[in-house]
């Protein structure tokens, strides 16, 4: 086997054009505000949107469980 011959390590003034950002040109995130509004979406198994016909339907059932449960046990939203 040869052997590689060592190479220099390069000294880089700045970065390649290619990588620099134009932060002049950037736009504001049309979606940011959005982001914060959505509500969770959550799949429900074939079997249990059977029962359901209306998002209304799983919030009162879902309300109804949590009602059921003690505090103690609720856990806070993750921020």
């Amino acid at each position: 086997m040869k052997k590689m011959p060592a190479s220099k390590p390069r000294k880089i003034k700045e970065m390649a054009s290619e990588y620099r950002f134009d932060y002049k040109k950037a736009k504001p995130n049309r979606f940011a505000e959005k982001m914060k509004q959505t509500p969770v979406l959550v799949l429900l198994d074939d079997d249990v949107a059977k029962v359901f016909n209306t998002t209304e339907q799983v919030n009162k059932a879902l309300r109804a469980l949590i009602s059921a449960i003690p505090e103690a046990n609720i856990k806070a939203p993750a921020k």
